[in-house]
């Protein structure tokens, strides 16, 4: 799955409940990630989640991605640059929202951030201002208390002057096996990927139809390549079909609406990370799904979304852009 941060299962992607993101769930009992999949549980568990919201500040950046010490330094040498595009993203502190916050720091984006956990945004925050001289505006909460989410990006607005684009990281699941789960279940997972999404959306619309940008929402392999939960998969094919309908609407009012599906990604720390170290055999295996043989590196999905926002993808609408490395079946055990 992926390694968001709101399931009860731990996924890869940014940052949501406990639940995970983009690719990283081999099967904690009880909890789905966002994108890359995860071996069946038979166990249940449940999410914690939060509605505190939090500030820090605004933002300042350079351009330029670091992926060398090389580049890393000569990045870092750079003076501040007046104010670049202007990003929201949710769940932008920990895993894929922490390389898609970096990513577009280095390319001068103005930021605004939001997470569950204030330890993380601010680490991200942090680094931020040491590498690229700005500080990003951060917001503590969970994207699943809709008033919270609702004045996250109002504020982020009226910090950062304009609003140029929108990443929506955040995501996961609860619930395992479909015995085992319950109505709850399925209406959490929707919420987290599917109406969370459509809420920043909607308050950002406005903004976005004024300055011509585009939003980008993270769904998943998951979402087109079929694996349980079936809760998981069916909300993340709903949030792929929900980002073509929501850009034949804003089309004409010069918005852009895609939406990138990560393949399972190696993030330290992770489902796929700790597969790898408690069971080196069974990851050989899974690493089996890549054409390339190897898991997918979660900065190389952070390029694809930086490169979505940018006007370099302008003829780019509606669609649904897989970073998974070619890879196979969603979960370490086939389909």
């Amino acid at each position: 799955m992926n390694d968001t941060d709101h399931a009860d299962r731990t996924g890869d992607v940014g940052d949501t409940v406990d639940l995970g993101g983009t690719g990283d769930t081999p099967g904690a009992a009880g909890t789905v990630g966002g994108t890359g999949g995860h071996r069946p549980s038979a166990r249940r568990a449940t999410a914690g989640m939060t509605g505190t919201t939090g500030t820090t500040g605004t933002t300042t950046g350079t351009t330029g991605m670091s992926r060398t010490a090389a580049e890393d330094s000569v990045q870092e040498s750079r003076a501040p640059e007046s104010a670049g595009p202007a990003v929201i993203v949710t769940g932008g502190s920990r895993g894929l929202g922490r390389e898609t916050t970096l990513r577009l720091a280095a390319q001068g984006c103005d930021l605004a951030v939001c997470g569950r956990d204030a330890a993380s945004l601010e680490a991200v925050a942090e680094e931020v201002r040491a590498r690229y001289g700005r500080t990003p505006h951060t917001a503590r909460l969970d994207v699943l208390d809709e008033s919270a989410l609702t004045a996250f990006v109002r504020e982020s607005a009226a910090r950062l002057g304009r609003v140029d684009g929108l990443v929506t990281v955040a995501g996961g699941a609860r619930g395992t096996d479909l015995r085992d789960t319950e109505p709850s279940d399925w209406d959490l997972t929707c919420r987290l990927n599917v109406t969370h999404p459509a809420i920043a959306l909607r308050e950002a619309a406005d903004h976005l139809a004024g300055t011509g940008g585009s939003a980008v929402l993270v769904s998943s392999v998951s979402g087109w390549k079929p694996a349980p939960p079936a809760q998981y998969a069916a909300a993340k094919a709903a949030q792929i079909h929900m980002a073509s309908s929501l850009a034949r609407e804003l089309g004409p009012r010069g918005v852009r609406v895609n939406c990138v599906s990560p393949g399972s990604m190696l993030i330290e720390g992770k489902g796929w990370a700790r597969l790898r170290d408690e069971d080196p055999r069974g990851y050989r295996e899974f690493e089996k799904e890549f054409p390339g043989g190897r898991l997918v590196d979660p900065r190389d999905v952070a390029e694809v979304i930086a490169f979505l926002l940018s006007d370099r993808a302008r003829a780019v609408n509606g669609a649904n852009v897989p970073v998974d490395g070619g890879q196979n079946a969603p979960g370490a055990y086939g389909y």
